[in-house]
């Protein structure tokens, strides 16, 4: 499998926007806390805003902020916002994916590898990664 360039960027820079939320961050000031380029990361976060994973206000106090929680957002949500398809095959998608005779198994072993990595990516948050001093508070519901 590959991670690629794009996911990582938007990934970083959504956990940037998940540090601070409540102010929002301009992308130069995520690049370089980041360490990204800043012309890459200019069209990663459009493609974050078109997947409403960020929002963006423009003007000298403008900026971009999380368009959801960061409990809310998983790191498939930025895979497939950025990448689209998880698992190619040569940059085709898996569907209808079918070899003849001896090879006829190898593409649900395929199916089954996007599977499993569908699943990590949907069970982590960028708020399960923020170290614990960044996360939002969590409602008490030992009260109910």
């Amino acid at each position: 499998m590959h991670i690629s360039a794009k996911a990582d960027y938007a990934t970083r820079a959504l956990l940037e926007l998940a540090r601070a939320p409540e102010h929002p961050l301009t992308c130069e000031a995520i690049a370089s806390s980041q360490g990204v380029p800043f012309r890459f990361l200019k069209s990663v976060v459009g493609e974050l805003r078109k997947a409403g994973l960020v929002r963006s206000q423009r003007g000298c106090e403008g900026g971009y902020w999380l368009g959801r929680r960061a409990g809310e957002i998983t790191l498939l949500d930025v895979a497939r916002a950025v990448d689209g398809d998880l698992l190619t095959l040569r940059g085709a998608p898996l569907d209808g994916l079918d070899y003849p005779g001896a090879a006829s198994g190898l593409p649900d072993v395929y199916r089954r590898i996007e599977a499993d990595a569908s699943a990590v990516l949907a069970g982590v948050t960028l708020a399960s990664l923020l170290p614990a001093e960044a996360r939002e508070p969590q409602p008490d519901r030992s009260a109910a």
